[in-house]
C-alpha cells in the first residue's frame, strides 16, 4: 500500500451486516446464503444505485457503501430496512434475514477502489450498536441531516467502542416491524403505520343495565381481537394495549396515533338471559370518519358465528383476502355452551389480576367449564398456564411437579383442537420451562402460523432464545411483541432482561422503569434493577431496590430462581447476582 497513490476525502459510509448470521448458517447454510445473495441483488444493489452510492467492500454477511451525501446515505439506509422488512413479511421469523445498519460521515483514505480510515472504522462500530432491523447514525450525520429528512431519530446516548478513543454519540431509527429494540420502544415515540391494514379494537361498552356484566362485554371484545388477530393480512393491536382505554372516552384520532394503527373498532354489548346484541362501528383513525356500522342480535351459543361475521365485515371493508388455511379453520367452528363460555370469560378476567387468589379462582372456573364442555380447548390451555405460573411464583403450593401437569394440559388443548393458538402457546411455554427448547420453538411457530398477530407468540420465541443465551436474536421478537402490544408490561420486562444480559445497561434501565410504571408491584423487575445498579456501581440504588423486592414479595428467593429459570447456561443468572454482591448485599 506504501507504493499506491493514497487520496483523502470526506464521505458518508453505510455499514450493514446480518443479525445472527452464524446461527442462520448453522441451521441451513445453503438456504441462508441463497436468501442473502438474493437480498443483496434484489434489494441492496438497486437502492444503492438509486441513492448514488457505491459498494466498495463485501464481507460475507456484511457490506460497506460509500456516498458523497450524508442525506443520500441515511435515506438509503432507511429504505433498505423498509425493503428488508417487506421481504421478510412471509418468511418465518427464525429464517428472516435481518440487518443492522450504521451510517457515519468522516475522513477516509482511498487506495485504488478500497476505502480505509477513521470514517470507515466508526461506521462499522456504529453498525454494531444499531438495533436489529434498525439504523444507527453518528452525531455528525444527525446534525447534518436534521431538517433535511422526514425521519425521527431517537437519542441513544454515548457509547464506548472498541479501538475508538472517544465515546461515540449515536441516534437510532427503526421501521415498524422491528421498532427500536430498546430506546425507541421505551421513549414512547409514536409508531409508524404498518404496511398492512392496521386496527385496534377498543373495549366494548356494557349496555346490559347490570355493571357486573362488564366482564362479558370485555370477553366479547377480547374474542373479536383474537379472531381478527388470526388474519395474516391484518396488523392487530393486542388486548392489553386496547384495554388501556377502558372506561375512557378517547379521541379516536389520538388512539390511532398512540397505537400506530389506521382503523379503530368500537361498540357495545347488551346481554339479556342467553341472548346478546352487539353494535359495532369502524372508524378511520387518521380522519375520524366512520366507515361502517352493524348490529348483531343472536343467542350466546352462536357467539363464534357473530365474531366471524364481524371479522369478515372488517376483512371485506379493508379488501384483505383470507388465505385458504384461514378460510378452512373458520368453517370448522361450531356452537358453544353458554354457561361454559361464561365461565371461560370470567376466568380470563381472574387470570389478568395475576395473584395467588385469582389464580385459584380461575382454575376453579375453568375446571367447571370443562366439566360442562370437555371440548373447550382454550380452557385446557389456560389451566396449563396457571399450573406453570403457580410454580414460577410459588403460589397455591406449586412445585416442580406443576411442570408436568402444565405439559399434560397443554397437550390436551392441542389434541382437543389443533387450530386453537392458545393451546400451542401453552405448549411452547411448558416445553421452554422444561428446557426442551427445540420442541418449544416448533410449538411457538405453529402458534404464530395460526395467529400471526400474537404478541404472546413472539414473546415466547424471544424467551426461547433468551434462555439459550441467544440474547441478540431474542431482541427482534420482544420488540415485535411490544409493537403489537405496546401497553403490555411483560414485553418491556423481558426486553430489559435481555438488554441487561447484553450489557446495554442504559437501555435496560429505561425498559425496566417503564415496566414498573405499568406494573408497580413487580418484584422481579426490582430484582433485575438491583442487579443492574450493582453492576454499574450505583450501589445505594441497588440496595434500595433489593430492599423493595422483599417489601413486594417477602417470599422472594434467589435459590428458587436458580431452580426455576430454565437457563441453558446457569452462569447467566450467576453473573446477574454478582451485581448484588458488588453492591455489598449479603445473599
Amino acid at each position: 500500500m506504501a507504493n499506491e497513490s493514497i487520496k483523502r476525502r470526506l464521505a458518508a459510509i453505510l455499514a450493514a451486516d446480518v443479525v445472527g448470521y452464524s446461527r442462520l448458517m448453522e441451521r441451513d447454510e445453503t438456504s441462508t446464503y441463497t436468501r442473502l445473495m438474493a437480498r443483496w441483488k434484489e434489494v441492496l444493489e438497486p437502492l444503492v444505485a438509486t441513492h448514488q452510492g457505491r459498494v466498495f467492500k463485501t464481507t460475507g454477511d456484511g457490506v460497506l457503501v460509500e456516498f458523497s451525501s450524508a442525506v443520500n446515505a441515511v435515506e438509503c439506509a432507511a429504505a433498505l430496512q423498509r425493503e428488508m422488512m417487506a421481504a421478510n413479511r412471509d418468511v418465518p421469523a427464525d429464517q428472516a434475514i435481518v440487518l443492522r445498519v450504521g451510517v457515519n460521515m468522516g475522513d477516509i483514505m482511498v487506495a485504488d477502489s478500497d476505502l480505509y480510515g477513521d470514517g470507515v472504522n466508526v461506521a462499522a462500530r456504529i453498525e454494531a450498536l444499531a438495533r436489529p432491523g434498525g439504523v444507527a447514525i453518528s452525531d455528525g450525520v444527525h446534525e447534518y441531516m436534521h431538517g433535511r429528512i422526514d425521519l425521527h431519530f431517537t437519542d441513544s446516548g454515548h457509547h464506548e467502542v472498541k479501538n475508538i478513543e472517544r465515546p461515540v454519540h449515536i441516534w437510532s431509527w427503526s421501521p415498524d416491524e422491528y421498532a427500536g429494540a430498546s430506546v425507541e420502544v421505551v421513549a414512547e415515540t409514536p409508531p409508524q403505520l404498518p404496511a398492512r391494514p392496521s386496527i385496534a379494537v377498543l373495549p366494548f361498552d356494557n349496555m346490559s343495565g347490570d355493571p357486573e356484566q362488564g366482564y362479558f362485554a370485555d370477553g366479547i371484545t377480547e374474542d373479536i381481537i383474537t379472531d381478527l388477530s388470526k388474519v395474516s393480512g391484518l396488523f392487530v393491536i393486542a388486548r392489553n394495549s386496547s384495554f388501556a382505554y377502558k372506561g375512557k372516552s378517547p379521541d379516536i384520532r389520538k388512539v390511532s396515533q398512540e397505537l400506530g394503527v389506521r382503523y379503530v373498532l368500537e361498540g357495545s354489548v347488551r346481554r339479556a338471559a342467553n341472548r346478546i346484541r352487539i353494535n359495532a362501528q369502524m372508524i378511520d383513525g387518521t380522519t375520524g370518519g366512520h366507515l361502517w356500522a352493524e348490529r348483531y342480535d343472536r343467542g350466546i351459543e352462536d357467539i363464534f358465528e357473530v365474531q366471524d361475521e364481524v371479522t369478515r365485515t372488517i376483512v371485506t371493508a379493508l379488501k384483505v383476502k383470507l388465505t385458504a388455511g384461514e378460510e378452512e379453520r373458520r368453517e370448522s367452528r361450531g356452537k358453544v355452551d353458554p354457561e361454559s363460555y361464561d365461565l371461560l370469560v370470567r376466568s380470563r378476567q381472574a387470570i389478568l389480576r395475576f395473584d395467588a387468589v385469582s389464580s385459584a379462582e380461575a382454575r376453579s372456573m375453568l375446571e367447571r367449564a370443562i366439566a360442562i364442555d370437555p371440548g373447550l380447548a382454550a380452557a385446557y390451555a389456560s389451566l396449563s398456564i396457571i399450573a406453570l405460573t403457580d410454580f414460577i411464583n410459588r403460589w397455591n403450593g406449586g412445585t416442580v411437579d406443576n411442570l408436568e401437569r402444565a405439559l399434560e394440559l397443554a397437550q390436551k388443548a392441542v389434541d382437543t383442537d389443533d387450530n386453537e393458538p392458545h393451546g400451542y402457546h401453552a405448549l411452547s411455554i411448558a416445553l421452554c420451562w422444561m428446557r426442551r427448547f427445540d420442541e418449544a420453538e416448533s410449538a411457538a411457530q405453529r402458534m404464530i402460523k395460526l395467529d400471526p398477530n400474537s404478541a404472546g407468540g413472539h414473546t415466547a420465541l424471544g424467551t426461547i432464545r433468551d434462555f439459550q443465551s441467544q440474547f441478540e436474536d431474542a431482541l427482534p421478537f420482544y420488540t415485535r411483541a411490544h409493537r403489537l402490544d405496546p401497553q403490555f408490561d411483560l414485553s418491556l420486562h423481558f426486553l430489559g432482561r435481555t438488554l441487561l444480559n447484553l450489557g446495554r445497561f442504559d437501555e435496560a434501565e429505561i425498559a425496566f422503569m417503564r415496566r414498573l410504571a405499568l406494573a408497580p408491584r413487580s418484584d422481579m423487575t426490582r430484582f433485575y434493577l438491583a442487579c443492574l445498579y450493582g453492576r454499574t456501581g450505583r450501589h445505594e440504588e441497588a440496595r434500595r431496590y433489593w430492599h423493595e423486592v422483599f417489601e413486594v414479595n417477602p417470599n422472594f428467593s434467589i435459590d428458587h430462581l436458580k431452580r426455576a429459570l430454565p437457563y441453558r447456561d446457569p452462569a447467566v443468572l450467576g453473573r446477574l447476582v454478582d451485581g448484588l454482591r458488588e453492591a455489598g448485599i449479603s445473599l
